[in-house]
C-alpha cells in the first residue's frame, strides 16, 4: 500500500479519495476550504498542512482542481506540492486543463527529478463514487507503470494514450463529443415534445439503436425528470470546449460544432445556469423553441 497525496476536495476529488483508502491505501489530503478538508479527515485521511506538506510527505500526489491556472499554482507556485517534493516522487494530475500547460508543468517537474503524469477522467460525480472512470493516461512509459496500479484504484478503464499532454487532449475530444451529444439530444426531445409525442416513449424506443450511447442513458432522464443536480458542472464543461477551441487554433483544426455549442454554452452561463449539471445544455434548445422536455 502507498502513501498518496491529494489535494482537490471537491465534487470529483473526495469520492476519488475516498476509493484510495477503500484500497488501503495512506491519504494525506490538502485543500483550500476548511470544510472540505475535515470532511477529507473525518474520512480517514491525513490532514496535509500545505501543499508543500503533502508533497513532502508522500511520494505520490495526485491533484484534481478546476483548471490549469489551479494546478500551476498548487504544483509550481510558491508553496506548492513541487517545493516540497524530493526526487523520484511522482505528481499525477487528474484535472481536465489545457495539454500544453501538462507539458509546462511536466517541464519544470523534470528538473527536479519529479515525474509527471496527466491523467484526466470521464463519468463524472457517479463513476468518482463507483470507482469506475474512464482514465486518459499521457506519461512516459516508466510513470505509467508507477501510475497505473493507484489509478485502477479509481478507474475501470485505465488507458496511456501517448506522452504528457496526449492524456487531456484524448479528454478534449471526449468533451467534444459530450457536449455535442447533449445539445443534439435538447434538439430531438425538444422536437418530439413540440410534436405532441411523450419524449420518454422516443427516448426508449431509440435508446437501443444507433443514436443510443452512454451520454444519451446518463443525461436525458436527467432532463425528463428536470433534475440538474450538477454532476459535472456546465461552468466546468465550458471551460473544457474553451481548451479544445485554443488548440484546435494551435493545430489548425476546424471545429465548427464545438463553437457552436460553446455559444449555447455561454448563453447559459450568462443566464444563470453555469452551476447546473451539464445536462442543462439542452435546455438552450428548449428556451429558444418556447418548450419544456418532460415525461408525462
Amino acid at each position: 500500500m502507498a502513501i498518496i497525496g491529494f489535494v482537490g476536495l471537491g465534487i470529483m476529488g473526495r469520492p476519488m479519495l475516498r476509493n484510495l483508502l477503500k484500497a488501503g491505501h495512506t491519504v494525506v489530503a490538502y485543500g483550500r476550504t476548511p470544510a472540505k478538508l475535515d470532511a477529507a479527515v473525518a474520512d480517514g485521511a491525513q490532514r496535509g498542512a500545505s501543499n508543500a506538506d503533502v508533497g513532502a510527505r508522500a511520494p505520490i500526489v495526485i491533484t484534481m482542481l478546476p483548471d490549469g491556472p489551479e494546478v500551476e499554482e498548487v504544483v509550481l507556485g510558491a508553496g506548492g506540492i513541487l517545493s516540497g517534493a524530493k526526487p523520484g516522487s511522482l505528481i499525477i494530475d487528474m484535472s481536465s486543463i489545457s495539454p500544453l500547460v501538462s507539458q509546462k508543468i511536466a517541464a519544470a517537474c523534470a528538473e527536479k527529478g519529479v515525474d509527471f503524469v496527466d491523467a484526466p477522467v470521464s463519468g463524472g460525480e457517479p463513476k468518482a463514487i463507483d470507482g469506475t472512470l474512464a482514465i486518459m493516461v499521457g506519461a512516459s512509459p516508466a510513470a505509467f507503470a508507477g501510475a497505473e496500479p493507484i489509478l485502477k484504484c479509481l478507474g475501470s478503464s485505465v488507458t496511456l494514450t501517448g506522452p504528457v499532454g496526449a492524456g487531456n487532449t484524448t479528454k478534449l475530444a471526449n468533451q467534444i463529443m459530450v457536449a455535442c451529444n447533449i445539445a443534439a439530444m435538447g434538439e430531438a426531445l425538444t422536437l418530439a415534445t413540440r410534436c405532441g409525442l411523450n419524449p420518454e416513449v422516443v427516448f426508449n424506443a431509440v435508446k437501443g439503436g444507433l443514436a443510443g450511447s452512454a451520454v444519451l442513458n446518463a443525461k436525458a432522464p436527467m432532463l425528463m425528470a428536470r433534475n440538474f443536480k450538477p454532476g459535472f458542472r456546465i461552468n466546468l464543461h465550458q471551460k473544457d470546449l474553451r481548451n479544445a477551441l485554443k488548440t484546435a487554433e494551435a493545430n489548425s483544426v476546424c471545429l465548427p460544432l464545438t463553437a457552436l455549442v460553446q455559444q449555447m454554452i455561454a448563453s447559459l452561463v450568462a443566464t444563470g445556469k453555469g452551476d447546473l449539471d451539464h445536462s442543462a445544455i439542452a435546455t438552450f434548445v428548449e428556451a429558444a423553441s418556447h418548450v419544456e422536455v418532460k415525461a408525462s
